[in-house]
């Protein structure tokens, strides 16, 4: 979606996990369209950030089911309803209008007018852990292949390039496996030799080590970037202080996430220990027009499944449709007997 304008929708949802996916079908099943903020560049929440090849074992008519194609369903699910995608953004303001508008600021510069808003934010907006470089931030969003990735989107942007991996965990080592495919070279920076990776993917990356394909900087913590903007090198430091120089385009830290409400804390809903207060009938939170779902909802018997946040999505469209259509009764109809729209 284009930045700086003005969007007005019925429902504005905050979050693109599986919850925040499925309210956008129940919505849509209520004449009731969509726009969506994400923090993270994909959708999916935790399922594509986290997790995406973990195999779910509690959906509903799947004895078992990847997190990412699970994903893909419940995108495919809600593309009929044609929702407008906001990645890459918080919702950094909120305010009322006129006493029927809800008005979302994204820390990209779009606007939202909406009638209600669905938060189903599960654990917050979650991005990097930044490693604690000085002048990082001016190594990032130096476009494809070069500077400070978070996230690789596109393998093939480091074709050719020197790349230097951070971190011990699946997405480091995986990428390490990944690139050394098509990097001129790859070095991977831990600060213990021991790795909390899939142990079959640790072995395939040692023997790449041990034939020349992969560059171990172990034990090592990232110490500096060298570079007037455009980065030249990656300096690394032991424990006893000696420093090493990796010649790198690229560097990619993969120290894991971190979590927070971020601006949703301010916004005078009932919170408890970071999660919003609602009724558990209508998922209403104590704003009116502001409503919650899956893991950020908070209720007597409340229960973290992926599938109680799909309930919850439903029940809280039906309880938000008045507001979207005052005045207009509410023919509840089973969808087998409507028809979703074609594409």
């Amino acid at each position: 979606a284009m930045t700086n304008n003005r969007n007005v929708t019925d429902v504005a949802i905050i979050g693109a996990g599986p919850a925040g996916l499925f309210a956008i079908f129940e919505c849509g099943m209520l004449k009731m369209n969509c726009h969506v903020v994400d923090a993270l560049e994909v959708v999916g929440g935790q399922c594509a950030a986290l997790y995406p090849e973990k195999p779910i074992y509690d959906i509903p008519a799947h004895p078992s089911i990847d997190a990412r194609d699970l994903i893909a369903k419940l995108r495919a699910q809600a593309a009929p309803f044609n929702p407008i995608y906001h990645l890459g953004q918080q919702v950094a303001t909120m305010r009322e209008k006129d006493g029927k508008t809800l008005v979302l600021g994204t820390s990209k510069g779009a606007t939202i007018e909406a009638r209600a808003v669905i938060v189903a934010a599960g654990v917050g907006a979650f991005g990097p852990n930044r490693p604690p470089l000085e002048n990082i931030g001016a190594y990032e969003d130096k476009g494809p292949g070069v500077g400070v990735h978070y996230m690789v989107t596109r393998r093939d942007d480091f074709a050719g390039k020197r790349v230097v991996i951070a971190g011990g965990g699946d997405s480091a080592v995986d990428w390490a496996l990944s690139l050394s495919e098509i990097a001129s070279s790859v070095a991977v920076v831990h600060r213990r030799p021991k790795f909390r990776a899939a142990p079959n993917s640790v072995a395939k990356m040692r023997n790449l080590a041990e034939a020349g394909k992969i560059e171990m900087a172990v034990p090592y913590q990232l110490h500096a970037l060298d570079g007037n903007g455009d980065l030249n090198a990656v300096v690394v430091k032991d424990l006893g202080g000696n420093e090493k120089r990796l010649e790198a385009d690229a560097l990619l830290p993969f120290h894991g996430l971190s979590r927070n409400l971020g601006p949703i804390a301010e916004w005078g809903l009932n919170l408890s220990r970071n999660h919003v207060e609602v009724n558990p009938t209508t998922l209403a939170s104590s704003v009116p027009g502001i409503h919650a779902i899956g893991d950020i909802a908070t209720y007597d018997g409340k229960l973290k499944l992926i599938l109680c946040g799909f309930s919850e999505a439903a029940m809280a469209a039906h309880a938000i449709h008045g507001r979207v259509h005052p005045g207009e009764a509410l023919h509840f109809e089973y969808s087998t007997s409507k028809g979703v729209p074609a594409e």
